[in-house]
C-alpha cells in the first residue's frame, strides 16, 4: 500500500513508519522539518509541509496524488509560538477529508485521544474532538484509535518527564500522585494501525488502546525509576503553589515555541488521569503493560544521562540568556570605562562604537536563544562571539588571563555550558 504518515518524525509517527515500512508498504512520511529524518530514515520517502499551511483541499491535493492511505500522527499539546492547534489538528484535517474524497485515498486513521474526560473544553482535545467527529461524519472508510499514555525505548512529552522525575535525585516529586494511568507501548500502537491498514481493524472502528493494568502516577514513576536500576525514593508532593508557578512558567515558554510537558493543558489532563472510557471498544488484541514494555527495553547509562539531563535544559538555556543579557546590559552604565578595552587598537570614538556594538550582539543573542526556532543559531553565535571575545582579548590584554577577578577564565565554563546546551537541545 502506498501510504502517507502525517507528524512522521515524531515518537508515535515514527514507530508507525518503521513498523509499515518493515510490512513492505511504500511509505511517505510528512512533517515540517525533514532534513535529519532523510538521514535517518532514507528508504522512507519525505515531504517538507506544514499542516498550519494546508487549510484547503486544493493545498492538499499535491500531497495526496498517488497515496491510498492518510494516517494522521501529527499533534501538538497547547498554542505556542511553532504550534497552532485550531489550524494544524482541526482546519487542516477537515480541508484533508474534502481533498480525500477527490484523491483517491482509500482510508484516512486518526491516531487521537480521549477526547471526554478531564480537560475536553481546553483546545488539544476540543480540536481534536471536532477533527475526530468531521472525520466520522465525511463518509470517507475512518479509523480512530485513541491510545492512552504512550510508551516506549524512545521517550518524548510526558514519557520524558516522566523518566526525569523517576531520575530526580533523594525523592520522587510529583503532582497529582493518585491519578490513574494507563499505558500502552508505542509498538502495539504501531501494531494497531498495522492491523487497521492490513483490514483486520474494520473501516468505522473507533478503538482505545491500553493494557489492562490501572496504575497511579506514583506507581508509574516507581516502575520507571526502578528501571533506571535507581533505589526507591520517597514521594514528596509538590506543594499547589509551586506547581502553579511551574506551570505558568511552562506555559510561557511554549509561547516561546518550547513544547514542555508541564504546560497546564498536560497538568489538567492529568489531575483527572489517563485512562480509557468504560464505554469504548475493546481493544484488538493484548497489550503490554507498563511493566512489560519496561523489561522488553532494558535501560542503558544513555537513558539514565537523557532523565538525569532533562530537567536541566531549562536552567541552562535561561542561565546562559541572563548571562549574556547582563554581559551587554552591564557596561551601558559606564560606557566611557567599557569603551577603554578598545582604546589599544582604536580611537575613541570607534571604541565607543564598538562598545555598543558589542553590548547590542551580547543582548540580541540573550533574546534570541529564549526563542526556540532560534535557540540553536543563538547558542551557535555565543560559541562564536565567545571565541572572537578570548582572541581579541588575549591579543589586547593578554594579563587578562592572570587577573586576580578571572574575567577571561570565568568565560570558559559558560563555552561548556552552550557546549552542553547544544547536545541536549533536541526533543526527539
Amino acid at each position: 500500500m502506498r501510504i502517507l504518515i502525517l507528524g512522521g518524525t515524531g515518537f508515535i509517527g515514527s514507530a508507525v513508519m518503521q513498523r509499515l515500512a518493515a510490512d513492505g508498504h511504500a511509505v511517505t512520511g510528512l512533517a515540517r522539518s525533514v532534513a535529519r529524518a532523510r538521514a535517518r530514515w532514507p528508504e522512507v520517502q519525505w515531504i517538507a509541509a506544514d499542516l498550519a499551511d494546508l487549510q484547503t483541499a486544493a493545498a492538499w491535493r499535491p500531497h495526496l496524488d498517488g497515496f491510498e492511505i492518510v494516517i494522521n500522527c501529527a499533534g501538538a499539546l497547547q498554542d505556542g509560538l511553532t504550534d497552532d492547534l485550531a489550524a494544524s489538528q482541526q482546519n487542516a484535517m477537515l480541508a484533508l477529508y474534502e481533498a480525500a474524497k477527490t484523491s483517491g485515498i482509500h482510508c484516512i486513521m486518526q491516531i487521537s485521544a480521549r477526547v471526554d474526560g478531564t480537560g475536553a473544553d481546553l483546545p488539544f482535545l476540543a480540536t481534536k474532538h471536532r477533527a475526530d467527529a468531521a472525520l466520522a461524519e465525511s463518509g470517507l472508510p475512518f479509523v480512530i484509535l485513541r491510545p492512552a499514555l504512550v510508551v516506549g525505548r524512545n521517550a518524548f512529552g510526558g514519557t520524558a518527564l516522566l523518566r526525569a522525575l523517576a531520575a530526580f535525585p533523594f525523592v520522587q516529586p510529583l503532582i497529582h500522585a493518585e491519578s490513574p494511568v494507563e499505558t500502552v507501548d508505542v509498538e502495539d500502537v504501531a501494531t494497531a494501525v498495522a492491523l487497521a491498514v492490513g483490514g483486520t481493524i474494520p473501516a468505522g472502528s473507533d478503538i482505545e488502546l491500553a493494557a489492562p493494568a490501572r496504575l497511579t502516577l506514583e506507581t508509574t514513576l516507581a516502575l520507571h525509576r526502578r528501571w533506571l536500576g535507581l533505589a526507591p525514593a520517597p514521594t514528596v508532593v509538590v506543594p499547589e503553589i509551586l506547581g502553579r508557578t511551574v506551570t505558568l512558567l511552562a506555559d510561557l515558554a511554549g509561547r516561546l515555541g518550547w513544547q514542555s510537558p508541564l504546560r497546564s493543558t498536560a497538568m489538567t489532563v492529568m489531575e483527572g488521569g489517563v485512562t480509557r472510557s468504560n464505554d469504548g471498544e475493546p481493544p484488538p488484541f493484548a497489550m503490554r503493560t507498563l511493566s512489560e514494555t519496561l523489561a522488553a527495553h532494558p535501560s542503558g547509562v544513555q537513558d539514565l544521562w537523557f532523565a538525569r539531563l532533562y530537567l536541566m535544559k531549562a536552567p541552562a538555556i535561561v542561565t546562559l540568556s541572563l548571562f549574556w543579557l547582563l554581559s551587554g546590559l552591564l557596561p551601558l552604565a559606564d560606557v566611557e570605562r567599557a569603551a577603554s578595552h578598545f582604546l589599544p587598537l582604536l580611537p575613541p570614538a570607534a571604541a565607543t562604537a564598538a562598545t555598543l556594538l558589542s553590548c547590542l550582539l551580547d543582548v540580541t543573542l540573550g533574546v534570541c536563544v529564549l526563542l526556540r526556532p532560534l535557540a540553536r543559531r543563538a547558542l551557535l553565535g555565543m560559541l562564536a562571539v565567545t571565541a572572537l571575545y578570548l582572541v581579541a582579548a588575549s591579543v589586547v590584554e593578554p594579563a587578562l588571563w592572570l587577573d586576580p577577578l578571572g574575567p577571561l577564565v570565568k568565560v570558559l565554563p559558560s563555552a561548556l555550558l552552550t557546549l552542553t546546551s547544544l547536545a541536549i537541545l533536541d526533543n526527539r
